[in-house]
């Protein structure tokens, strides 16, 4: 038996001139949370892109590292290296299966990347991934609608929210701004 690993929730939140990205930190393994604190967000291409992953732990490093050399390759270009990556991930014979899912966001684009070759730009400005995304998202929009919260406190409650609801999200929220 192959336990399958639920590893997180990630929200990403486009409000104003501003974008943020959260991460809950937990990482678990069948029925055991065997992590509280992983780091599922990073900072990419000199800090100005932002980039989050949902899925095997093993795979999304795969596609960080993946995603960084397209980056560089397209000189930070975030739409080009993005269509790539999607593009790569689709027809590559290893790529392709690999179990995850991306967020990356720069100060003017937001990307939902998937391995079926999905990107896919919301229309909101707000996209959630992972055992907890979709109420993450559903909180966020509500925030995003009714508050006059910022991204990154709009962030911060849409993951405290999911992280009480989702038994797969904890409450040790990573978060990073651009």
């Amino acid at each position: 038996m192959n336990p399958s690993i639920h590893a997180t929730t990630i929200i990403c939140v486009r409000k104003g001139n501003k974008v943020a990205i959260a991460s809950d930190g937990q990482v678990t393994l069948g029925d055991t949370v065997i992590k509280h604190g992983a780091r599922k967000i990073r900072r990419l291409y000199n800090e100005k892109i932002l980039a989050g992953f949902a899925g095997s732990s093993a795979d999304s490093f795969a596609l960080f590292s993946r995603f960084e050399a397209k980056l560089e390759q397209f000189h930070g270009n975030l739409s080009r290296a993005a269509v790539e990556l999607a593009k790569d991930w689709r027809t590559d014979r290893a790529l392709r299966h690999l179990e995850a899912v991306m967020i990356v966001a720069d100060e003017k684009q937001t990307f939902l990347i998937s391995g079926t070759g999905d990107l896919i730009e919301p229309d909101d400005g707000i996209v959630g991934i992972g055992s907890g995304g979709a109420y993450a998202l559903a909180a966020a929009r509500g925030l995003a609608k009714y508050t006059d919260l910022s991204a990154r406190e709009i962030v911060q409650e849409a993951m405290q929210i999911a992280g009480s609801i989702c038994i797969y999200t904890n409450e040790k929220i990573s978060i990073e701004e651009l």
